[in-house]
C-alpha cells in the first residue's frame, strides 16, 4: 500500500495509532529505497548489525534477529553473494557453519547507520524519541 505524499487535511485529529502506522509506512518506504541502493534489505541490515558482536551459527543468528531459520538462510545467502558475510565451519562443531561479518559488510553497515538520521528528517531530540519508542514497544510487547 502506497501512502500519499501529501498528508490529509485533518491529520492532527487522527488517533495516535494511525499516525504511528502512517509514519512507519513512510519511513519503511524511505528505508527500502536507501537499503536497496546499498544492496541490503531490512533483514540483511539486522543480521549485519547482530554480527558486529562476532561470528554466529545461523540458528543463533536467526533467534537473535527474531526470524525463522529459513528466512535467515535466504538472508545470509544474499549477504554472502554481496560479499558482506562469509561462512566457515565452526571449529567447535564441524557440522555447523559460523557466519562472520566481512570488512565490506562492516562498511555497508556503517553506511546504513549514517544514513538513518537523514531518513528520519531530524526529529529534534532523537534520543528522547528513541527512548519513547522503546518504552512503547516494551509495554505493548508485555501485553502479549
Amino acid at each position: 500500500m502506497t501512502v500519499s505524499p501529501t498528508p490529509e487535511p485533518g491529520l492532527s485529529t487522527w488517533p495516535t495509532g494511525r499516525l504511528l502506522a502512517v509514519a512507519a509506512r513512510l519511513l519503511e518506504q524511505r528505508w527500502v529505497a536507501t537499503l536497496d541502493g546499498m544492496g541490503l534489505t531490512h533483514a540483511g541490515l539486522i543480521a549485519l548489525h547482530t554480527l558486529r558482536e562476532g561470528p554466529l551459527p545461523q540458528r543463533a543468528l536467526a533467534q537473535r534477529c527474531q526470524v525463522t531459520d529459513q528466512t535467515m538462510s535466504r538472508t545470509l545467502d544474499r549477504l554472502a553473494r554481496a560479499g558482506f558475510v562469509s561462512r566457515a565451519a565452526d571449529p567447535a562443531d564441524g557440522r555447523r557453519q559460523l557466519t562472520r561479518l566481512t570488512e565490506r559488510g562492516r562498511a555497508v553497515h556503517e553506511q546504513a547507520v549514517r544514513a538513518e538520521p537523514a531518513l528520519l528528517g531530524g526529529l529534534g531530540d532523537d534520543d528522547a524519541f528513541r527512548a519513547g519508542l522503546l518504552d512503547l514497544i516494551t509495554r505493548l510487547s508485555a501485553g502479549d
